[in-house]
């Protein structure tokens, strides 16, 4: 893996993450790039920024001699935050209240060239 990036605690299930995920899985950077700015989730732009950070980690990092049209996103990891599940409660009929889960994400992204 030549470069690699992630951000935790994306406000979002890893249900729903895992879509976006798939969609960009195995591409190109600039295919994947493009798939994240027509895609109808509010989760591709964090995939976005994630993918354009590990880009420019790729440019600076330590190989230096990179070309950035050859790299294609190798791996794609979402993972549940279990720790900063967030619970909330809504009104309920009669004085009760629901409990509900607000999920968070990981999200990290590898980076690597084609040959």
């Amino acid at each position: 893996m030549i470069a690699k990036a992630s951000v935790k605690y994306v406000s979002v299930s890893p249900q729903k993450a895992r879509l976006v995920a798939d969609a960009i899985r195995g591409k190109l950077v600039a295919e994947a790039l493009s798939a994240l700015s027509f895609t109808n989730k509010g989760v591709a732009r964090d995939f976005a920024k994630v993918l354009k950070a590990a880009v420019a980690n790729a440019e600076t990092g330590a190989k230096g001699n990179v070309d950035v049209d050859k790299l294609y996103v190798s791996t794609v990891t979402v993972d549940g935050a279990s720790l900063r599940t967030r619970r909330r409660t809504m009104p309920a009929p009669m004085g009760r209240a629901y409990r509900f889960v607000r999920r968070q994400s990981h999200i990290e992204i590898g980076l690597e060239e084609t040959k």
